[in-house]
C-alpha cells in the first residue's frame, strides 16, 4: 500500500481521537457512523448483546456516564499498510457508575494500546488491550 494510504489511515484515526476528546457522546457516535464499518470485528470486551459499530458506540456511552471529563492523549502513532496503532494514555474523573460501582470521585489514569485495520477509508477490525486492572485499584475496587 501507498505510504498516503497510511497517512490517511492515520488522518481519520485522529480524527476520531478528536470526537472522542469532545466528551459528547452526539459527536462520538456521529464520528463512528462516518469513519467504522457498521460491522467493525472489535476484539475488546464489549456490553453484551451489542456487535460491530453499536458496541463502540455502547463502550463509549458507558465510559462518558462514569468519566465524563474522559481525555484520551495519544503518545504514539504508528500507521503502516492498513494498520494504525495508537499508544495512549487515558484520564478521567469518576462521576458516574461503572462496572456496579457508584462514583468515588477518584481520579484514575490508565494506559492503553489499540490495533486498528482498514478496509478502504473506514476502521474495519479493533484490537484493544487496556490496563483494567490499573483503573480498578485507582478506583478502589480491588486491593492496590
Amino acid at each position: 500500500m501507498p505510504a498516503t494510504q497510511a497517512t490517511a489511515n492515520k488522518a481519520t484515526f485522529s480524527r476520531f481521537h478528536d470526537a472522542v476528546n469532545t466528551g459528547d457522546a452526539e459527536v462520538i457516535s456521529k464520528t463512528i457512523d462516518e469513519v467504522v464499518e457498521p460491522d467493525v470485528l472489535f476484539h475488546a470486551p464489549v456490553p453484551t448483546g451489542a456487535t460491530g459499530a453499536q458496541a463502540l458506540k455502547q463502550v463509549w456511552a458507558v465510559l462518558l456516564r462514569a468519566f465524563p471529563d474522559l481525555h484520551v492523549a495519544v503518545e504514539d502513532v504508528i500507521a503502516e499498510g492498513d494498520k494504525v496503532v495508537a499508544r495512549n494514555t487515558v484520564t478521567g474523573t469518576h462521576q458516574g457508575e461503572y462496572r456496579g460501582l457508584p462514583p468515588t470521585g477518584k481520579s484514575v489514569t490508565y494506559n492503553e494500546i489499540f490495533v486498528v485495520r482498514f478496509a478502504g477509508s473506514r476502521i474495519a477490525e479493533i484490537w484493544g488491550v487496556v490496563d483494567v486492572l490499573s483503573q480498578m485499584k485507582q478506583l478502589g475496587m480491588i486491593p492496590a
